[in-house]
């Protein structure tokens, strides 16, 4: 149970120190705390865990213009921030985490601004079929995370032109351009600002929680710990990514999600593999990735070290299992 809401609102526009500031609370709230974190990002495209940052988004001509590519830890597709986004994250230990109730939160506090939300798919929040907020998820041992962005009124030319969605993806949402399927909040509600959303994001949060909430500030961070975690996500290994080098190359797009598999075969046996996918449990598929290294390059084997791969009960990662494998298995 929900006892104390943590709340803070960044006033940086760092997209490194930012997820900084997430990786911290959700490392540090404790049992019966949620953290509510509110923030904003420059001119930025962040890719999930597990996507290549060159196929996902045109970063060499954003980084010349002035912005950034980041590399978050949850799963999921590429997103764009400028500062008229807001984005969001809840943290909170698994016990006492609801990503329906959380969403709520969202639906919450659009609604006092005369708005109609609904949840849709996967991870997204529309108004009258334009997503607004895509959402993406992050477990770590037992605390979790979810976060999205709020499109207020960002430029969605700027966000095509950095942003490279797959023709695939783009044809399973039933649109030509990642222009035509989103929306701004501001079409619905021409006066609406980022402070007045923030605002009621707040009530939203006491409201569903009927929990005291605590106001924080950086002076309750350990500097040493949230800096180590502000390099963390500025390094650019972690940033940039590296393909492997691969003998087979295989992709498709499923109902959960796009994946290209790169596979690197020598003797018979899987020497390197890497599964690029937007797919929302980024930890199920690196630990997919982890237990085929050094398996047989045969389908029994691949299969047998996939289904070893420990999977929540009702969980979709079953089916995401069973089609990794059955699309190596294509390609013998």
């Amino acid at each position: 149970m929900i006892n104390e809401v943590l709340f803070y609102r960044s006033d940086s526009y760092d997209p490194f120190l930012n997820q900084g500031i997430e990786l911290y609370l959700t490392e540090n709230v404790q049992p019966g705390q949620m953290a509510f974190y509110l923030w904003q990002n420059d001119r930025t495209v962040v890719i999930g865990r597990n996507q290549d940052s060159a196929r996902e988004s045109s970063y060499e001509l954003l980084e010349s213009e002035g912005g950034h590519l980041a590399r978050r830890l949850s799963g999921g597709g590429a997103v764009y921030h400028e500062i008229a986004n807001l984005n969001f994250t809840f943290a909170a230990p698994s016990a006492d985490f609801d990503v329906h109730r959380q969403s709520m939160v969202i639906v919450r506090a659009v609604a006092k601004m005369g708005l109609h939300a609904e949840l849709s798919g996967r991870n997204d929040i529309t108004i009258d079929g334009y997503k607004f907020s895509g959402n993406a998820y992050y477990k770590d041992n037992d605390k979790q995370y979810q976060h999205g962005t709020l499109m207020i009124n960002v430029d969605k030319d700027m966000m095509a032109r950095y942003l490279k969605p797959s023709k695939k993806k783009l044809a399973s949402k039933g649109v030509a351009s990642v222009r035509s399927r989103v929306g701004n909040l501001i079409q619905f509600k021409p006066d609406i600002t980022v402070d007045e959303l923030a605002q009621n994001l707040r009530i939203a949060v006491e409201e569903e929680y009927q929990a005291p909430t605590r106001d924080l500030t950086l002076a309750d961070f350990n500097a040493e710990e949230l800096e180590k975690d502000h390099q963390f996500f500025a390094d650019d290994k972690w940033r940039y990514g590296a393909n492997i080098a691969a003998n087979y190359v295989m992709e498709e797009r499923y109902e959960w999600g796009e994946i290209q598999i790169r596979v690197d075969v020598k003797n018979e046996e899987i020497e390197g593999i890497q599964l690029l996918s937007d797919a929302n449990d980024s930890s199920y598929i690196r630990d997919v990735e982890s237990a085929l290294h050094g398996v047989g390059f045969r389908a029994d084997a691949i299969r047998s070290a996939i289904g070893a791969v420990p999977t929540a009960e009702g969980s979709t990662n079953v089916q995401v299992g069973q089609d990794i494998a059955a699309l190596i298995s294509a390609r013998m």
